[in-house]
């Protein structure tokens, strides 16, 4: 179709954290490998790009937690229903299918949809891998803070409660993405819909880009998106590309280094079927060096 996009994609989005806690996990302290080294999930960049696409470009995202009148969490079935319409049996399948790819956040992550009769699967076209920390340090540190309240079922109840809350002190987030529209054609197809379209990658582009500096909760202030790397194969390519993640390296003057992604994609087999590469950043702030040959360079 006219305005579909049909290129594979690989890339790389840096977020950087400074005193800043970008994906705790349920203890409230930074994610970490066993190696010490600080991560994040997927979940996490999806998170802050759905919420960019919702409230700030006002996209149709159907994974999103919302609240029903008493202000408890819906359920899939729920969700879904108060959209679009009750689901019936079986034969709504299609119609269901029809309606998840009219949001963004469906086409692109794709998702899980079972509830009774009805149980879809849609393998989505941009994969997105967890974020590790390239920079050498890993330094975290907790504080003490202090509610206004007391706790009353505590037996000292006469005193305001004592909490705590950690940070990472600096880290700088690579994740890895992959986009490949294939993915969603087979199940596009079947209710005539477009797929990914041209307009879906330069919001895609816009989340990996201002995502996670636009959600700036109090845990989270200090994390913004700091590099967007978006290697755009041709349409008939058959190259396929290692993860960027350790081929990314952040040295002790927060230089990113590009050079081996350099020396990956000035090779002769890979170079015939790049069709563009682009680099968005914010010159004043970020530095990068070793860029690769032919690279657009863009504001992040």
């Amino acid at each position: 179709m006219k305005n579909s996009f049909n290129n594979r994609v690989y890339g790389a989005a840096i977020i950087k954290s400074v005193n800043s806690n970008y994906n705790a996990d349920f203890s409230g302290q930074p994610r970490k490998l066993p190696n010490g080294t600080v991560y994040a999930t997927d979940k996490a960049l999806k998170y802050a790009i759905r919420n960019y696409w919702k409230n700030a470009l006002n996209e149709d995202v159907f994974y999103f937690k919302s609240l029903n009148e008493s202000l408890v969490p819906r359920d899939l079935k729920e969700s879904y229903e108060v959209k679009y319409a009750e689901i019936k049996g079986e034969k709504d399948r299609i119609e269901v299918l029809k309606n998840l790819l009219k949001n963004i956040d469906v086409r692109l992550f794709g998702g899980t949809f079972a509830v009774k009769k009805v149980n879809l699967s849609l393998h989505g076209s941009c994969q997105i891998t967890h974020g590790v920390n390239r920079f050498g340090e890993n330094v975290i540190y907790s504080e003490q803070i202090l509610s206004p309240f007391r706790n009353s079922n505590k037996e000292d109840a006469d005193t305001s409660t004592l909490g705590s809350q950690s940070r990472l002190e600096e880290g700088h987030y690579v994740h890895h993405f992959t986009l490949n529209p294939q993915n969603l054609k087979e199940m596009a197809d079947l209710v005539e819909s477009q797929g990914v379209t041209n307009e879906d990658i330069e919001n895609l582009k816009a989340g990996l880009c201002k995502g996670a500096t636009y959600y700036d909760s109090a845990a989270k202030s200090g994390t913004e998106n700091e590099l967007l790397l978006w290697v755009e194969l041709k349409e008939e390519a058959k190259s396929v590309l290692p993860s960027f993640v350790n081929l990314i390296r952040i040295n002790e003057n927060r230089e990113i280094d590009l050079q081996e992604i350099k020396q990956l994609l000035a090779e002769e087999h890979i170079a015939k079927d790049i069709s563009k590469i682009e680099l968005y950043y914010n010159k004043t702030i970020t530095t990068v060096i070793n860029k690769p040959e032919g690279v657009i360079e863009l504001t992040i």
